[in-house]
């Protein structure tokens, strides 16, 4: 992972909201959730919603699949797991 790849990512999860939304795909699994059922859970507007997912997609910390009419969001474990190795493998180690 290279440092600008890392910084991105961050800067996204710095948002209260999408730092949320990472956190319930996150504990979701690998089946991930729709969208609505994120909204649900967080209360709020789709249109809100919508632009916080395109940003965290834009990093590739989620992906979306459309199953009929539904999108459903799934956490990217990979990418997650490179943002860990990197944070420790280069910012805190000595």
């Amino acid at each position: 992972m290279k440092i600008e790849e890392a910084a991105s990512q961050l800067a996204e999860l710095g948002h209260v909201v999408r730092l949320n939304i990472y956190k319930i795909l996150v504990k979701a699994g690998h089946a991930g959730l729709a969208v609505s059922e994120i909204q649900d859970k967080l209360d709020i507007p789709g249109s809100t919603l919508s632009h916080h997912i395109a940003r965290l997609v834009k990093v590739g910390l989620i992906t979306q699949t459309r199953e009929g009419r539904v999108l459903r969001c799934h956490a990217q474990f990979k990418q997650l797991n490179g943002l860990i190795d990197y944070l420790q493998s280069e910012c805190c180690s000595p």
